[in-house]
């Protein structure tokens, strides 16, 4: 009987302990006429936000297929973060985005959109298709 308990829970424990983010910041990649802009300064700034904070990986969605061209949204999970190490990322990211549309060329390059009053949930997120685990 204890062989049976521990195997269930050995099986199941993944499902458990894995990330559930109820709430997320959703960043919009669009295009103009030569495709999306790339998603490395974003990653980079997570990376860079989990390191300095002590985090385990945040959970990002990728929703494609909303274009011809390859648009699609990231949807970031920010239940893991407190009110103060919320605040921050919002105002990092924030940068990150504003300076990667200043640096892109105007006629050609697609633009990155986020706003930080718009918070995601997980039951919005329900209803979505194409949404998959993005891969950093």
């Amino acid at each position: 009987m204890k062989k049976i308990v521990l195997t269930a829970f050995l099986f199941c424990s993944p499902f458990f302990f894995s990330q559930k983010s109820m709430n997320y910041v959703r960043i919009s990649y669009g295009s103009i006429c030569c495709g999306t802009p790339s998603t490395k300064p974003v990653t980079n700034y997570l990376k860079k936000f989990e390191k300095s904070n002590k985090l385990r990986a945040f959970e990002i969605l990728e929703q494609g297929g909303l274009g011809r061209e390859g648009e699609f949204n990231l949807y970031i999970g920010t239940d893991k973060l407190n009110k103060k190490q919320k605040a921050a990322f919002i105002k990092g990211l924030q940068s990150v985005i504003i300076s990667q549309n200043k640096v892109r060329k105007q006629d050609s390059d697609g633009t990155v959109d986020f706003d930080p009053a718009v918070t995601v949930y997980k039951s919005d997120l329900a209803d979505i298709e194409n949404l998959t685990i993005y891969k950093k």
